[in-house]
């Protein structure tokens, strides 16, 4: 049961937030953020109760009326359920938001996991396969940094993704990917198992995250590997080290060092946002760990077992037999059943419990 009163009591305590002025640029953002909702959330109840007592109202005045007057009556409770209805889906959908960086350009982090060659051969896979869906979709996918294999894999591999809810359809990548299949090299037949670990960041704008630029270490170097090879002729890749931290991000996208500084500048600010959410998470109980684990075969969030076509969300506990299909690009079936599930998810937790 909602307390409309507390809704009422905070709805009032954010506006006297807003009205500080020495707020900065991120806490406005936020505080008018949660105004914005807690101001939804009340015009919503208002119309709800006052179309309430509209049909108990007109439920009185059917008693007695002729008939005339009982179906206009009637008519009316009719209309006022059914905007009653409409208005409570409204409702619900307010009290459980969906991720406000679900419509966000997004980076997604390809990393080998356990398993050698195996493993970087399947993370050639996983790009294929991501990059088949971001172009089906309409989006712009491009490779921020990458680092080749001898075997034609990859250790590990960035990607920018934008376009329309991008982070929304590809937040559930994240986590270990296992693999079951018989490797090229393998002589005697012999299935293998191996893991990639897939993270997926949303882009942030500068007000989320300010980097102080004291903190930083830029170096400049050659770009070189697939991808890279068109500008090798100039020291245009771009190496940016958050020396507090120790996190390091680098691009080699494009012939323009001032350009790679930007996108690696925004991989930068994802990380650092990401771990800094990690950081409060832990704090809570959770970690890291939780999300996207340490490549470990047994920490999975889906399997992929080529011997049987066969593709497993353990979240949700979905199989397809089609996993052909689905590394050509085609994941609506996968991903559109997880974000259903993220609405139950959503329900478990309400706006007014944050």
């Amino acid at each position: 049961m909602i307390d409309w009163e507390l809704v009422k009591k905070e709805h009032e305590k954010l506006s006297q937030k807003l009205s500080n002025s020495n707020l900065d640029k991120k806490e406005r953002k936020d505080f008018q953020r949660k105004f914005s909702q807690f101001s939804e959330l009340l015009d919503s109840h208002e119309q709800i109760v006052e179309l309430e007592e509209n049909i108990t109202e007109h439920e009185k005045q059917l008693q007695g009326s002729d008939d005339d007057m009982k179906e206009l009556f009637e008519e009316e409770i009719v209309q006022d359920k059914e905007k009653l209805k409409e208005l409570n889906k409204q409702l619900e959908e307010r009290l459980y938001p969906a991720d406000e960086k679900d419509e966000r350009a997004a980076f997604l982090e390809i990393r080998a996991g356990a398993g050698g060659q195996e493993a970087s051969l399947f993370a050639g896979d996983l790009l294929k396969m991501y990059t088949a869906y971001g172009l089906d979709k309409g989006w712009d996918v491009s490779i921020v940094d990458e680092h080749a294999t001898e075997v034609g894999g990859y250790k590990e591999i960035v990607l920018h993704i934008k376009g329309k809810n991008v982070y929304k359809h590809l937040k559930f990548e994240s986590g270990v990917h296992r693999v079951q299949r018989v490797p090229k090299t393998e002589s005697s037949g012999r299935i293998h198992t191996s893991t990639v670990t897939v993270a997926v960041l949303p882009e942030v704008d500068d007000v989320d995250f300010d980097i102080n630029p004291q903190d930083l270490r830029i170096d400049v170097f050659r770009a070189s590997g697939a991808g890279g090879q068109h500008v090798n002729t100039t020291d245009s890749a771009v190496r940016i080290t958050h020396i507090p931290t120790g996190v390091v991000v680098s691009c080699q996208d494009g012939r323009s060092q001032i350009k790679n500084k930007a996108k690696a500048m925004k991989v930068l600010r994802s990380r650092l946002l990401e771990a800094e959410k990690q950081r409060k998470e832990a704090e809570m109980g959770a970690s890291r760990k939780e999300q996207i684990g340490m490549g470990q075969r047994s920490e999975k969030v889906r399997t992929y077992n080529f011997p049987q076509n066969r593709v497993t969300d353990h979240r949700i506990g979905l199989t397809l037999k089609k996993l052909d299909i689905v590394l050509l690009g085609n994941l609506d079936d996968l991903i559109n059943p997880l974000i259903e599930w993220d609405v139950v998810q959503r329900h478990q937790k309400s706006l007014l419990e944050k």
